[in-house]
């Protein structure tokens, strides 16, 4: 009860009074921050702004949000300014979700990591306990299809401090943030800060910041309330893939297309480590549970050697503690680490996903698979329930499976798209809502 308290309120991310505030300070307490800010650029504005009579009767008919006053004054002198948030277009229909109505809707004013949410939702977040004891199960039913990006979707990440945001990275080159039960305006943000496709998304700890990476060669730290970047760590290949670390959230992996894997220092903007090996494109990254190890896996099918695919490494001494994991001559495109157990998974261009033990020797399990859904070649990513008793995964025929991970059996699957499904998420709260992304640039919740 606590812990859903403080998640959604301003305190929630509060650092201690003895710290020197970075931003300046304004008439509305903001809690303080850890990162650095440099480089502001406002988001730019995504549609055609509304004309002027349209946008005054909207303001005059919508419920009073939080933020701040806007006086009848400024609504006269700048009435298509008043918020840097973007105004969404309607995107054109796709073939997974029917047209929607055409509502015009006016840009969020205030804070969207407060904003109201429906009373049921409120209620049934303060409800759940901070024990992750129950498991999942997920009904089937479409909650919310959230439509905007108009190529496909290469990942999504829900927030752990504001659990009614989601954010979504697109081959369209843009970053949204989805506030997932709204009920006037689902779309909250849409940044457009990288020059190229978007490749991975990342919520940060302190939930007020979303770092992003790409082929632009770069990996963006943004404000998602102020609407700014404040960093960019700009490297040399195309960045496909980062992670903050467990334990300190100034820290982050990031993966490259010509083998690179870099931890930077988001304080001082530096590479922290610098893992050097001969290596074909990063296809995923994955911390160790007790955060002194990570895990990587590379494309190795340039080279023919398939021991290299997926590699332990030590963090503070950037040496491999093993190379030969996975030796079958198959990329895996997702690792990820069971949240309790000493065992990771490793999603495989075989058509299955294989499991593994995170300590040494880091063997696999020979006599265990995950293996009803296709990968066919697409990044196909999996992710582990709360409880951690079940393992879904997207699949190329559009469905997520989803398994018992003792027994590795299929319990069921959910038809979702047409075409391939990418990514899943688990609710960092609720057990029995998931997130999903589609090739075709959908992006849908179920529970």
């Amino acid at each position: 009860m606590d812990l859903l308290c403080n998640a959604y309120s301003n305190d929630s991310d509060d650092e201690p009074e003895s710290k020197t505030p970075i931003f300046p300070p304004s008439k509305r307490p903001r809690p303080d921050y850890s990162y650095p800010q440099t480089n502001r650029h406002h988001v730019p504005v995504s549609a055609p702004p509304l004309p002027n009579q349209l946008y005054r009767s909207l303001l005059e008919n919508e419920a009073p949000v939080a933020g701040r006053y806007i006086s009848k004054r400024e609504r006269a002198a700048a009435p298509l300014s008043v918020s840097g948030a973007p105004i969404a277009p309607d995107p054109s229909p796709s073939k997974d979700h029917p047209d929607p109505p055409d509502v015009v809707t006016p840009p969020v004013q205030g804070s969207i990591l407060d904003t109201g949410l429906p009373r049921d939702i409120l209620s049934l977040l303060r409800r759940q306990k901070k024990s992750h004891a129950r498991q999942s199960r997920i009904s089937g039913r479409l909650s919310a299809a959230l439509r905007y990006h108009r190529k496909a979707v290469n990942a999504i990440h829900w927030s752990a401090s504001h659990a009614h945001l989601l954010a979504s990275a697109g081959m369209d080159g843009t970053v949204c943030i989805w506030n997932v039960w709204s009920r006037d305006q689902k779309l909250a943000r849409v940044f457009s800060f990288h020059n190229a496709a978007v490749k991975d998304v990342k919520w940060s700890r302190q939930g007020h910041f979303v770092l992003s990476c790409g082929y632009d060669c770069s990996s963006r730290l943004i404000d998602v309330e102020k609407s700014i970047e404040t960093q960019n760590f700009k490297e040399e290949d195309v960045v496909r893939v980062i992670k903050f670390h467990p334990d300190n959230s100034n820290l982050f992996l990031a993966g490259g297309s010509k083998g690179s894997l870099r931890l930077w220092d988001i304080r001082s903007g530096k590479v922290a480590h610098q893992y050097i090996r001969c290596l074909g494109p990063i296809l995923d990254v994955e911390f160790s549970l007790n955060g002194k190890q990570f895990i990587s896996s590379s494309d190795v099918s340039g080279v023919n050697m398939s021991e290299n695919s997926i590699i332990v490494w030590d963090i503070s001494r950037e040496i491999p503690l093993s190379n030969q994991v996975y030796v079958e001559a198959f990329t895996c495109p997702c690792i990820m680490q069971h949240p309790f157990d000493p065992y990771f998974v490793a999603q495989s261009n075989g058509n299955y996903i294989a499991i593994f033990s995170s300590n040494p020797p880091f063997r696999l399990d020979k006599y265990k698979r995950y293996d009803s859904h296709g990968v066919s070649g697409f990044p196909i990513k999996c992710n582990f329930s709360l409880d951690g008793e079940k393992l879904a995964s997207g699949s190329s025929d559009g469905s997520i499976y989803f398994y018992d991970y003792r027994s590795s059996k299929l319990d069921r699957k959910i038809k979702a798209y047409e075409q391939a499904c990418i990514d899943v998420a688990f609710h960092p709260i609720m057990p029995n809502v998931i997130a999903s992304c589609s090739w075709s640039g959908g992006v849908s919740v179920f529970e």
